[in-house]
């Protein structure tokens, strides 16, 4: 490739890369601007653009203020505990719940976070239980998420020989798969 064509190339691609998180941001932020205001915009004659996120932000806001008042906590509780119990919603809620690293009163989903042994180096592994293998032994159940999207991978029976432990909370863990390694992996201490 001649040197202005690769100039202008590089120059393109770089562009490129540089506007997409920009153009994504941009064009994430108006689509939820339609969705939350698509409802009551045409009811409303003081509507101005933007309007919908600033009303979405002020009830989070209201709803952090109540929820960190003694009255609040306690009546959070009580929300919690009844979508606990819900009969389908509940375990999705708790799965949710967990995989967001919110603490949980029952059965962690994930029992911890491992480093799993392949070719050359290793992989981030969730360990959800533990189950016989075929000659008896007790295997680990460890699903190998893949990245940027963990809610596909694989489904391992490993030997303790073919997994270390990691100080690493699972909703981290998950984080760092989603981001594609560029979210810091921190020690469950931090």
């Amino acid at each position: 490739m001649s040197s202005p064509t690769r100039h202008v190339t590089r120059c393109l691609v770089g562009g490129i890369v540089a506007l997409l998180p920009i153009g994504g941001t941009i064009l994430g932020v108006a689509y939820l601007e339609v969705v939350l205001t698509e409802s009551w915009r045409e009811q409303v004659t003081w509507y101005f653009p933007g309007l919908g996120l600033l009303l979405a932000l002020a009830l989070i806001y209201l709803v952090g203020l109540f929820v960190t008042t003694f009255l609040g906590k306690w009546l959070w509780r009580r929300v919690d505990s009844l979508m606990e119990k819900l009969p389908i919603l509940g375990s999705l809620y708790q799965s949710l719940k967990e995989v967001l690293g919110y603490d949980s009163k029952r059965d962690k989903f994930f029992e911890a976070v491992v480093a799993v042994a392949v070719d050359d180096g290793f992989e981030i592994g969730l360990v959800t239980g533990s189950a016989p293998g075929p000659d008896g032994e007790e295997l680990s159940v460890v699903f190998v998420p893949s990245s940027p999207n963990p809610t596909n991978g694989r489904l391992l029976l490993l030997p303790p020989d073919r997994i270390r432990k990691l100080d690493l909370r699972a909703a981290d863990a998950l984080r760092g798969l989603v981001s594609m390694g560029k979210t810091p992996l921190r020690s469950a201490a931090d």
